[in-house]
């Protein structure tokens, strides 16, 4: 019997801003790679419109923003209306982690982020929300 080849799941992180800190940024795409997915990483000090590039080049299918810098929401307002622009806001699943006070949760939410990994989340975390909300959306 031949199995159906699952599809590989494409992340791209980005770290948004003139934030120079990516220790993070790199550990979660080594976690994310070693959990079998495939991870671009486009590096320090992106702007908005070459992170909604880089995903539609990439054709990812989820968005890490690493936001150390405490501009999180304004980056990510601009990053969600160059997504937007682009055409694929409603395609991709949407992180961002970083220094992320509490109080910034809804904010980042109402602007389209799905999910907020703050500083020492658990790399578990992501690559189980990552995977669970991918076959949630392949089983619908």
């Amino acid at each position: 019997m031949i199995e159906a080849a699952t599809k590989v799941i494409r992340v791209l992180v980005a770290k948004p801003g003139l934030d120079g800190h990516d220790v993070g940024a790199k550990v979660v795409c080594r976690g994310l790679m070693d959990a079998g997915m495939e991870v671009i990483y486009t590096g320090l000090r992106q702007s908005p419109e070459a992170i909604a590039s880089a995903a539609l080049q990439e054709a990812v299918d989820v968005v890490g923003l690493s936001v150390l810098s405490g501009a999180h929401v304004p980056l990510c307002q601009k990053v969600a209306a160059e997504l937007k622009k682009a055409g694929i806001a409603n395609d991709l699943l949407w992180l961002v982690g970083g220094n992320v006070p509490k109080r910034d949760h809804q904010a980042l939410q109402e602007i389209g982020v799905d999910a907020i990994f703050p500083t020492g989340a658990a790399i578990a975390d992501i690559v189980s929300f990552i995977v669970q909300r991918k076959q949630s959306e392949v089983s619908q």
